[in-house]
């Protein structure tokens, strides 16, 4: 692949996404299939092994830019209400209403609870069948230090979840390699039925990054 712009071709690490996003099969795949990034197959293939996804269901996505997992949403189960939250705009995709700001924010989580209907404060009385998060913190190469991050958003994550699934509810959210913290695992498990760290296929295999999928919400 020739690098027209002189200045992304002088840096190394410029050369080597190029060339590695111009070898990744799942890049090429996303292009054939029409997703807006190869992330969409982890989701795909998550839900292809726990089935979590089905039509006419209530599912938020957080940290949904490019849009390529609410896109898969959308296109596999068109009866299904998608609210997408991400710091980035996304292009409008068809029967996906998104949000742009801040998940950590008052503003926001009051839009996500104002979409769903659900009290702030309350448990027990949440809408939504399946959360899905793929967010994640800018990374500043220390491992414990990006860990910790991605932690606290997790941590954002599964508190938002707690309130806002249905009895029998999923939640799938980003981790990173090492886990989640013992206490914050503990709370996960006691939460739902069936709880599982996976690192899907399409996932590249020098990435930290792990899911969670956490199923059968406890309610």
């Amino acid at each position: 692949m020739k690098i027209l712009n002189k200045k992304i071709a002088a840096k190394k690490s410029s050369v080597a996404w190029i060339q590695r996003q111009a070898a990744d099969p799942y890049v090429a795949r996303a292009q054939k299939d029409g997703y807006r990034a190869r992330a969409a197959y982890k989701l795909i293939e998550m839900n292809e092994r726990f089935h979590f996804l089905k039509n006419g269901q209530v599912v938020v996505d957080l940290g949904a830019a490019p849009g390529s997992w609410s896109q898969y949403i959308a296109r596999t189960y068109p009866k299904s209400k998608i609210f997408a939250m991400d710091l980035l705009e996304i292009k409008p995709i068809v029967g996906v209403d998104f949000y742009q700001g801040d998940f950590t924010t008052d503003e926001a989580l009051r839009w996500l609870e104002e979409k769903l209907g659900i009290d702030a404060d309350a448990r027990g009385q949440g809408t939504a069948d399946v959360i899905v998060s793929d967010m994640a913190p800018n990374t500043v190469g220390h491992k414990k230090t990006d860990h910790i991050r991605q932690m606290v958003l997790l941590e954002y994550a599964l508190d938002f979840a707690l309130r806002a699934l249905k009895p029998g509810g999923t939640f799938v959210a980003k981790s990173f390699t090492g886990g989640t913290t013992n206490e914050l695992l503990k709370q996960i498990k006691e939460n739902f039925e069936s709880v599982h760290h996976i690192k899907p296929p399409s996932s590249r295999k020098d990435s930290v990054e792990m899911f969670i999928v956490a199923t059968g919400f406890r309610g």
